[in-house]
């Protein structure tokens, strides 16, 4: 009888056997080449670890725009020995083949159209077989962890495990706040089944359908995901003051990142960052600083994918609405790089 190439084991073995081959031709080209295959945000990441191995804070390394947790994770990065520094590397890739087996669970369920295991390793291949998505996560790009998140949120909404989504949701908002777009169109498809009123019914009334509105499972949401956001939020401003506000979140909102930048909004980006001209009038300056065009980018953004998707969407068809959302995220984002591009065939199979 022939082996299928579409078997568990045969398809998550050949994506460990990619990663593992990247991971030591990695090594190899660090060692042998001027141009290096490690992501220069793998060695903020390392360097904001060794920080913390030291008592500090990760953000004393500059332009360390994240979460202490992932500084906390790479810990072992700065224990003694060369062959610690590809940690973080390894549980990157790790976290790939987790989130493309959260995949297969999701298209086999009912919600998830109960796919064969055959037909949902080839849709679950498009990420764990992707050479893109293996190369970003062995140069040391964190956006595995987070695939791990969003896909595990999907699973665990369409199991009806809402206190975990929640959790999941906050968790994910905190390690990088783009997820929050999905709040919406989670919040919006957790809708109480519609009971049948005969036609001559009156209407219900307006406190009814609040609490229809405001059901259990959207109510169970809100709280854990708010609970879980504020709690972790509340931890790491304890233990790191503002500089934790500053760059995790508040610097994004203003960020001019022209360089390596594939945004609709770069040209413009590029010319927001040309320093003012001393010949600017006081009054010119300051209202140039009210309207700077990098803090109102993201209101056509989030208006979209935030929005304007979820009411069209959400209650049709979840992983559709949210691959949608992802879409329009990534397509009106002001910094638009490979590896942002990384979310899209994260949630194309599903």
């Amino acid at each position: 009888m022939a082996i299928s190439f579409w078997s568990p084991s045969i398809t998550f073995s050949s994506a460990i056997l990619l990663r593992l081959l990247l991971l030591f031709y990695g090594l190899f080209q660090d060692a042998y080449s001027p141009i290096k295959y490690t992501d220069i945000d793998y060695l903020v990441f390392t360097d904001a670890s060794r920080y913390v191995s030291r008592g500090l804070s990760p953000y004393q390394r500059e332009t360390y725009r994240y979460t202490p947790l992932l500084a906390w994770l790479l810990l072992p990065t700065a224990w003694r020995g060369t062959g610690w520094f590809s940690f973080g590397k390894v549980v990157f890739s790790l976290a790939d083949i987790i989130a493309g087996w959260l995949m297969v669970l999701v298209l086999r369920s009912p919600s998830g159209g109960s796919m064969s295991v055959e037909r949902s390793l080839k849709f679950a291949s498009i990420w764990l077989l992707n050479p893109m998505v293996a190369t970003i996560s062995t140069r040391g790009s964190s956006e595995g962890l987070l695939g791990v998140m969003v896909v595990a949120l999907l699973w665990a909404v369409t199991h009806r495990h809402i206190t975990l989504a929640g959790v999941l949701l906050g968790l994910a908002v905190h390690f990088k706040i783009y997820p929050f777009i999905y709040a919406t169109s989670i919040f919006w498809s957790l809708e109480s089944p519609s009971p049948h009123r005969p036609s001559s019914a009156t209407s219900p009334s307006l406190s009814t359908q609040i609490k229809t509105f405001l059901n259990r499972p959207r109510l169970t949401l809100t709280l854990s995901s708010l609970l879980t956001f504020t709690a972790l939020n509340g931890l790491m401003y304890t233990l790191y003051g503002h500089p934790f506000l500053q760059q995790t979140y508040l610097h994004h909102l203003t960020r001019i990142d022209h360089r390596h930048n594939f945004s609709p909004y770069n040209t413009l980006l590029y010319l927001s960052s040309s320093p003012s001209s001393s010949t600017h009038s006081a009054n010119s300056y300051l209202w140039s600083k009210a309207v700077r065009f990098e803090s109102w980018a993201f209101v056509p953004q989030l208006g979209l994918s935030a929005v304007l998707i979820p009411l069209a969407l959400g209650k049709r068809n979840l992983a559709g609405c949210m691959l949608a959302q992802t879409w329009a995220f990534v397509a009106l984002n002001k910094v638009v790089t490979s590896q942002v591009g990384v979310f899209l065939p994260l949630q194309i199979p599903l």
